[in-house]
């Protein structure tokens, strides 16, 4: 069993609790129930820090009190909004549950193909979940693991977004695109179609690559397209690339629109 870790920030403790919260050891307060920085609204930051004291107690968690000082070394980020919860990590879903998925005749799935960095894993898992993804699929190795950071940056979305780990991603895409599944791949390449110009609707699956290097040759040579963003209003020179998770965020939003437009 995985060693319990510290988890921080309002959003994501409480969705911790709500989703598993048998999980939970210890929930640190931070003295006077500290500054709750960071939410929407002050009052939004008092409502759901009380429910997390009422589903700590619901479930029997050990609630203490702490210095500012104390959460943030136990952590490691001041960022943790005056409560810090240990509790198990949580483990990527199996690759099993793939099939299932694909099953749905509208399943959308987000493949991140060696996205290392925790705060870009974060804020896609974010975006997936309020753009209606099914599941993220990410490579076992060469990829972030579900982290604490990984919990804070996605305002809880880590708790209800299956994240699945495959052991081989190419031998993934081939069995996706068995179940009916169209694989698009994000790439500036000359035989790249405009996003905008492309059919996103039915069983579609979106891969995103790492921002030095994109996707991997094995990777990219199964996909069924190749798309890429359209940069049409630069007005400050040349740009070539975005952030991973701020790419993911507008294909994903293409996605949306052409699925719910009338």
């Amino acid at each position: 069993m995985a060693k319990p870790v510290h988890f921080y920030g309002i959003h994501a403790i409480h969705a911790l609790l709500s989703h598993r919260p048998t999980d939970a050891m210890a929930l640190f307060i931070q003295q006077g129930r500290g500054h709750k920085e960071g939410a929407a609204t002050q009052d939004e930051a008092d409502s759901t820090f009380e429910e997390i004291l009422q589903l700590a107690e619901q479930m029997g968690v050990s609630i203490q009190e702490a210095s500012r000082d104390k959460l943030t070394a136990l952590c490691g980020s001041p960022q943790h909004q005056g409560v810090v919860l240990n509790a198990r990590p949580l483990a990527m879903a199996d690759e099993g549950e793939i099939a299932s998925l694909a099953q749905s005749e509208d399943a959308l799935f987000l493949v991140l193909d060696q996205i290392t960095d925790a705060h870009n894993l974060g804020a896609c898992l974010r975006t997936a979940a309020a753009m209606g993804v099914d599941a993220v699929i990410c490579p076992k190795h060469h990829s972030a693991s579900l982290t604490p950071t990984v919990a804070k940056v996605s305002v809880g979305a880590m708790e209800i977004m299956p994240v699945i780990a495959v052991t081989n991603l190419a031998r993934c895409i081939e069995n996706l695109k068995q179940a009916g599944v169209f694989v698009y791949g994000t790439a500036l390449d000359e035989t790249a179609k405009a996003l905008p110009d492309v059919d996103l609707k039915g069983k579609v699956a979106i891969i995103m690559g790492s921002e030095g290097e994109g996707m991997r040759r094995l990777t990219t040579e199964r996909c069924d397209e190749l798309v890429y963003i359209p940069m049409t209003g630069n007005k400050h020179g040349s740009l070539q690339s975005l952030n991973v998770s701020v790419a993911t965020g507008m294909v994903l939003y293409e996605v949306s629109r052409q699925r719910h437009q009338s």
